[in-house]
């Protein structure tokens, strides 16, 4: 083996037993759930070796859902399992006439405590690929509703819902920070557009700069885009909702009948 090569797996082996070690900690409780993880300062003191070497092992710990990181803040023990978003079943009209909206049923059921924050509600004009998906031309006027999540106070994600304009401009609620129980589709069914069903795209990447800033990502961290479409029964696009999830934070749970 070359020397270089030789380099290479020792420092493989070595960002590996970083990761080891802390998990060997988190499993025997002495780092319990909610404390914050040995500074990268700290680590590559106690083993004498980069800084990349010590970031490789604490992506080592959030890949394997012990650790979460928190933008500025450190990495800090997992205390909760991620949110478990059962998506073949989480827009079920009985859900909605429960009164509660998918994201805070799931977030609950996880074990944490979910808030929401309205960043913005208002016309604005369809980007082309929204406009696409409304089959409406690029630049129409929509009403956008943009939203960023929160479970037990971390930014989980990010979502704008799009709505034509002459759908949602007679419905009052549609332009309220709380549209009521089971939220703009329970509105929507009110209004007499029966959703028939849902289509979503799900892609991962990296997060860019704003978007991990938005949800206190580590740079480089990964993220979900999942956009979704509600389609009615007469066939309409009456919304189109742009999502950005982080990626450690969910558990996406698709289910698919095996019948024709």
């Amino acid at each position: 083996m070359a020397s270089s090569e030789l380099a290479a797996s020792v420092k493989a082996k070595k960002y590996l037993q970083i990761a080891d070690d802390l998990a060997a900690e988190i499993k025997a409780g002495t780092l319990r759930p909610g404390d914050s993880v040995p500074s990268e300062a700290d680590l590559m003191e106690r083993y004498g070796v980069a800084s990349g070497t010590v970031r490789n092992a604490i992506a080592e710990l959030r890949t394997a859902q012990l650790i979460e990181t928190r933008h500025g803040k450190g990495s800090f023990v997992r205390s909760r399992p991620p949110v478990q978003r059962k998506s073949s079943d989480r827009f079920r009209r009985a859900h909605r006439k429960a009164g509660k909206a998918a994201y805070l049923a799931e977030t609950e059921a996880s074990g944490g405590k979910p808030t929401v924050t309205v960043l913005f509600i208002g016309p604005t004009e369809a980007p082309a690929d929204i406009a696409e998906r409304l089959q409406v031309p690029a630049g129409t006027q929509v009403l956008a509703r943009r939203r960023r999540y929160f479970r037990d106070g971390v930014p989980t994600e990010e979502a704008t819902s799009y709505l034509p304009w002459d759908v949602v401009k007679d419905i009052p609620e549609m332009f309220a920070e709380n549209p009521g129980g089971g939220g703009i589709y329970q509105r929507l069914e009110d209004h007499g557009f029966t959703l028939a069903e849902y289509g979503e795209t799900v892609r991962a990447r990296l997060a860019t700069k704003a978007e991990a800033t938005a949800l206190a990502l580590s740079p480089g961290a990964a993220v979900i885009h999942l956009v979704r479409e509600a389609v009615t029964t007469a066939g309409r696009v009456v919304e189109v909702c742009d999502t950005l999830m982080a990626a450690d934070q969910f558990v996406l749970d698709y289910r698919f009948a095996a019948t024709d």
